[in-house]
C-alpha cells in the first residue's frame, strides 16, 4: 500500500511536476509518466487505470491531470482520500491553473505534497494544516537574520562615527573660513536628507530631538570632497564627484555679479550627475532651511459622509552655521480660523501672538546649530479638525454589483480644487483570487499584489485636468465588504494652514542670512471604511 509519485501532467502527456515518494531510476518514471495518456479511453468515468504493475488514480483538473501512481496492492479508497486532499492543496498555491501557472509554483506544490505523502503512506492532515507546516518559521533562518541585521548596524555606525570625524578634521582645517565652514557643516547632511522631507517638530522636550534625516552610505563620499583648488590630503578620496561645495563668499559674489551682467556660467558639474540631485544639494546648502509638514487623517464612509478630519502640522528649523543662530523667524499664517496653533516652550509666545515671528524667549541666546543626523528645531505646531466634507482634498466612490458569478466594481475618484496631488495611489482590498483581476477601464496605472490580495490604482499627478477619473474591473462573485477598506496615498505642495516663512530678522544686525522653505502635505492614515 505505497504511493509511488504524486504527478501533474498535460494532457498531451508533458510532465509539469513530478514527486516520488519511494527509490525509482529518472527512466522508470519518465515511463510511467508518458505511459498514462495512452490508457485513458475517451468517454469513460473511471478515475484509475491499471496496468500489469502499477494503478494510476488521477483526477482533471482544467487542461491537466493530478496523477497518483500507486502499486496494485494499494487501498484505492486512501487512495482517492489522497488525491481529494491534493486536488484541494494546487489551488492554494497556484494563482493560475495553467501549464505557466504550475512550473512558476513548482517547489511549493512539492513541499506541500511532502507535507500529505510521508514514504509513500498518507499523513492524517488537513489544508489547513499542511499551510501551517509550510509557512514555519525556522528559528536558524531567523537567527541567521539577526546576525546580518547586527552586522549592517555595526557598519552604519562606524560610517557615522567616520562621516563626524571627517566634518571635525574639515572645520579645524577651515576654521576663520565662512564660506568653507558652511560647507564641511552642510555636505555631510546633503545625501541624507534626500531620504525623508518630514523633520520632527521635537514637541517631547528641548530642541532638536526626534529624528528624520538618516545618514545614508554616501555621506562619506558628499562630506569628503575637495574644496575648490586645495591639495588633496591623505584623509580625501579622490576627486570625481559631479559638484564643488564650500566656494568662498568672495567667489560666489564674484559669480553673482557676473550672472548679474548677463554671462553665462558653466557650473562645475559632471554630465553623469542628476539635475535633481544638484538643484536639491544646493538648496541644503542655505544657511537657514525651515520645513512646514502637514499629515493628514481622514476616514471617508463608504456610503458618503466623513466620520473623522484631523490634519496635523509642525514647521522646523535647521541651521548649519551657529553663527546664524542670533535669528527670529517671521511667517504668515494665511487667516484660516479652523487651525489652532501651539509654540515650542521655549519660544516667546506674546511676540507670536502680536506680531507673528517666532524667537527665543531670550534674544540673547541662538538657535541651535544642527550636528550631523540632526532633524532641527521644532518652532511651532497647530491642529485642524472639522466636519465639513469639503475639506477633504479626495473622495472615493466604490460601486460593487454582481452580475451571474462575477462582480463588476466601478471606482471614481473626485478632487477638489484647493491642491494638486501627486503620487496617488488608491488601494483596493480584494477577495482571494487565482489570477489577477480583469481591469476594463482605468485612468492611470494598474497593479495587483497578489501576495496580499490588493489592486493599486496610481495617477501620478491629479491637477486641474483630471479632477475626476473611474477605474473598472471584474471579479469572480464576491462579498462586497471585501473591496473595503481602501486606503490612499498622496503628497501636495501646499498646506491646509496656508503658512509661509516671511523674512528672517536677524538679531546682531547686518543682512539676513539666505533661507530656503519647504512645504508638504502627505497622507498618514486615509481610508474609506
Amino acid at each position: 500500500m505505497v504511493v509511488l509519485a504524486a504527478s501533474i501532467v498535460s494532457k498531451n502527456g508533458k510532465v509539469l511536476v513530478s514527486r516520488q515518494f519511494v527509490d525509482m531510476s529518472r527512466i522508470r518514471i519518465e515511463g510511467l509518466l508518458a505511459a498514462f495518456p495512452k490508457l485513458i479511453g475517451s468517454g469513460k468515468q473511471h478515475t484509475y487505470v491499471e496496468t500489469e504493475n502499477v494503478r494510476y488514480v488521477y483526477q482533471p483538473i482544467e487542461a491537466m491531470y493530478l496523477l497518483l501512481v500507486t502499486n496494485k496492492q494499494s487501498n484505492i479508497l486512501e487512495d482517492l482520500d489522497t488525491l481529494r486532499l491534493l486536488s484541494k492543496l494546487v489551488p492554494e498555491y497556484t494563482m493560475s491553473l495553467d501549464e505557466e501557472g504550475i512550473c512558476q509554483t513548482a517547489f511549493e506544490l512539492i513541499f506541500a505534497f511532502d507535507e500529505v505523502i510521508s514514504l509513500g503512506h498518507k499523513e492524517n492532515v488537513t489544508v489547513a494544516q499542511v499551510k501551517q507546516y509550510c509557512e514555519m518559521e525556522s528559528h536558524e533562518e531567523k537567527l541567521h537574520k539577526l546576525v546580518l541585521q547586527n552586522k549592517i548596524d555595526e557598519t552604519k555606525r562606524r560610517m557615522k562615527e567616520e562621516a563626524s570625524k571627517i566634518d571635525q578634521m574639515k572645520i579645524e582645517k577651515n576654521r576663520g573660513n565662512k564660506g568653507g565652514f558652511m560647507s564641511s557643516m552642510g555636505s555631510g547632511r546633503i545625501e541624507s536628507s534626500f531620504n525623508d522631507m518630514s523633520i520632527s517638530s521635537g514637541g517631547g522636550g528641548g530642541f532638536g530631538s526626534g529624528s528624520g534625516f538618516g545618514l545614508t552610505s554616501d555621506v562619506d563620499s558628499f562630506s569628503s570632497k575637495p574644496k575648490g583648488r586645495q591639495p588633496s590630503s591623505a584623509t580625501a578620496p579622490p576627486k570625481g564627484l559631479g559638484m564643488k561645495l564650500g566656494k568662498t563668499q568672495r567667489a560666489n559674489q564674484f559669480l553673482e555679479s557676473l550672472k548679474a551682467e548677463g554671462e553665462m556660467i558653466v557650473e562645475d558639474v559632471q554630465p553623469s550627475k542628476s539635475t535633481q540631485y544638484t538643484s536639491a544639494a544646493q538648496k541644503l546648502t542655505d544657511p537657514v532651511t525651515l520645513t512646514a509638514e502637514e499629515k493628514l487623517n481622514v476616514t471617508l464612509k463608504r456610503d458618503g459622509g466623513m466620520s473623522h478630519f484631523d490634519v496635523q502640522g509642525h514647521l522646523s528649523l535647521q541651521i548649519l552655521n551657529q553663527e546664524d543662530g542670533l535669528i527670529q523667524v517671521q511667517i504668515e499664517t494665511g487667516g484660516n480660523p479652523g487651525v489652532i496653533f501651539k509654540t515650542h516652550p521655549n519660544v516667546n509666545k506674546e511676540l507670536f501672538a502680536n506680531e507673528n515671528i517666532l524667537g527665543l524667549r531670550d534674544p540673547s541666546r541662538p538657535f541651535p546649530a544642527c550636528q550631523t543626523g540632526d532633524a532641527g528645531v521644532g518652532l511651532l505646531k497647530w491642529r485642524m479638525q472639522s466636519v465639513d466634507e469639503s475639506m477633504v482634498p479626495l473622495t472615493i466612490n466604490c460601486w460593487p454589483s454582481e452580475s451571474g458569478n462575477e462582480t463588476y466594481v466601478s471606482i471614481e475618484y473626485e478632487a477638489s480644487s484647493m491642491f494638486d496631488l501627486r503620487n496617488v495611489v488608491i488601494a483596493v482590498p480584494l477577495p482571494a483570487l487565482r489570477e489577477a483581476p480583469n481591469v476594463r477601464q482605468i485612468d492611470g496605472e494598474w497593479k495587483y499584489d497578489a501576495r496580499n490580495s490588493i489592486l493599486e490604482w496610481s495617477i501620478l499627478l491629479i491637477d486641474n485636468s483630471n479632477r475626476s477619473g473611474s477605474m473598472e474591473f471584474v471579479v469572480p462573485s464576491g462579498d462586497s465588504s471585501a473591496f473595503f477598506p481602501i486606503t490612499v496615498q498622496f503628497s501636495a505642495t501646499s498646506t491646509y494652514s496656508e503658512l509661509k516663512v516671511a523674512n528672517i530678522l536677524p538679531l546682531k544686525g547686518g543682512a539676513p542670512p539666505k533661507f530656503s522653505q519647504r512645504t508638504q502635505l502627505i497622507t498618514e492614515n486615509y481610508q474609506v471604511v
